[in-house]
């Protein structure tokens, strides 16, 4: 354990002495605040860290994690998180960026009883549910999985549409973007769904 603390604590060295090499300014101007370009909501799989796979550089994506990417209304760090980037960073584009083979998404499939985290599944129970017809349709276990990740997606695009802060600020006249993303493993990509045309 001390020798991967150690790797980190010793990247990260190899890296501030590389950037300020580059730019003498860059710690600078990114101590003066930040500008983010998008909002991402992501799944906190260790697997899809946005910044690596959208090459991102440092505040140009205001993420927020959580277990397979759910915008739950009673999720208060969620909701903080989005009316601070809506009303204080003045980002318009919000993404909802699930990820195949996301362990969340499998263990609510499956039933399984974990722990603590039942609780939160339960929102991906309710995914499932609603489009029970559509899944149960789909013979092939991975092709199953699959989908339901995408209309997971695609329900918290849903869900996004109905919080307060989104409410509030389209009535204001702000124009908010969304965009349901999920990442596919087996190469790499990031596959854009097509929301506005699909019933969620």
């Amino acid at each position: 354990m001390q020798r991967i603390v150690g790797k980190f604590l010793e990247y990260n060295s190899h890296w501030a002495c590389e950037k300020q090499a580059e730019d003498p300014h860059f710690f600078e101007h990114l101590a003066k605040g930040q500008n983010p370009i998008a909002l991402l909501l992501g799944c906190s799989d260790s697997r899809v860290s946005p910044s690596v796979v959208l090459g991102g550089d440092l505040g140009e994506i205001f993420i927020h994690r959580n277990i397979a990417n759910v915008v739950s209304h009673a999720d208060m760090n969620f909701l903080s998180v989005l009316q601070y980037a809506v009303d204080v960073l003045g980002i318009q584009d919000i993404i909802v960026y699930g990820h195949y083979g996301c362990g969340g998404i499998r263990a609510a499939m499956d039933d399984e009883a974990i722990g603590l985290i039942d609780n939160w599944l339960a929102n991906i129970k309710d995914v499932m549910a609603t489009h029970q017809a559509e899944l149960d349709a789909i013979p092939d276990e991975q092709d199953r999985l699959n989908r339901l990740v995408e209309l997971n997606v695609l329900t918290q695009i849903k869900n996004l549409r109905q919080t307060s802060v989104f409410r509030q600020a389209t009535k204001r006249g702000k124009s908010l973007r969304l965009h349901a993303w999920v990442y596919d493993f087996s190469n790499g990509q990031v596959k854009v769904l097509e929301h506005e045309a699909v019933e969620v």
